[in-house]
């Protein structure tokens, strides 16, 4: 079962969803795993199962693979983390040069539950979205980080885990043409329509790209691309 399973870390977002489908082209089996961790965009949390059940309904050689769904409670990273995801806070860099977006510890402890139900459902192989070309500067989210986090988790645990990042060598423009090349114009539809990407939870007003504050530095960054893929195809 390890070599033909995997487990996608799945927010909801468009970069997890984008990851959702490429595991879904490669692996028989493919299940999903979510973590509440009290951050203020928890529509995040909601939009899962609606994604989930638009790709399955969309593409129904994917829905056959999809399994079981997967949401994990870390509420205390929300209650020890002072930052703009887990607080009413302005968007802004931190004396340390990072953005306050940066929730420390969080993908480090999102692979290890992940690892740990992996262990347990016999699913060796992990699959998140972080990407260290056109991202906000978080240090968990660079490979070298990740493939050192996947040694740690083997030995640990006494087996290989391999953790998959699609998108780590790409920006968001490559983002959105790898969603067009593996599912074409109904998976870049469904992202805009169903994902959810912003750092707040507005949903109140639609973007070309999709729905979210525009203001925040996901939006910009998911404009940016948006924009420049778009710019590619004319």
């Amino acid at each position: 079962m390890s070599e033909k399973s995997a487990l996608v870390l799945f927010s909801g977002g468009q970069d997890s969803t984008v990851c959702l489908a490429w595991a879904l082209e490669r692996y028989p089996r493919v299940e999903t795993v979510g973590f509440n961790y009290g951050q203020r965009h928890a529509v995040e949390l909601a939009k899962r199962s609606v994604v989930r059940e638009a790709l399955a309904a969309v593409y129904p050689e994917w829905g056959a693979r999809l399994g079981e769904d997967h949401v994990l409670d870390l509420a205390t990273l929300g209650q020890i983390s002072d930052t703009a995801l887990t607080r009413n806070a302005a968007f802004e860099m931190t004396a340390a040069g990072l953005p306050n977006t940066f929730v420390p510890g969080r993908n480090l402890l999102f692979f290890t539950y992940a690892a740990a139900l992996a262990y347990r459902r016999g699913i060796r192989t992990l699959v998140g979205g972080m990407c260290e070309t056109d991202y906000s500067g978080y240090p968990d989210c660079r490979n070298d980080t990740l493939e050192s986090l996947a040694r740690s988790l083997s030995l640990g645990m006494d087996t290989p885990f391999a953790i998959e990042t699609p998108l780590m060598r790409i920006d968001k423009a490559g983002t959105w043409a790898m969603a067009d090349a593996l599912g074409g114009a109904p998976l870049i539809k469904l992202i805009v329509e169903h994902t959810h990407t912003c750092y707040t939870s507005d949903r109140t007003g639609g973007h070309p790209w999709g729905y979210g504050c525009g203001q925040c530095p996901a939006c910009r960054l998911r404009a940016k691309g948006w924009e420049k893929w778009q710019a590619a195809r004319t």
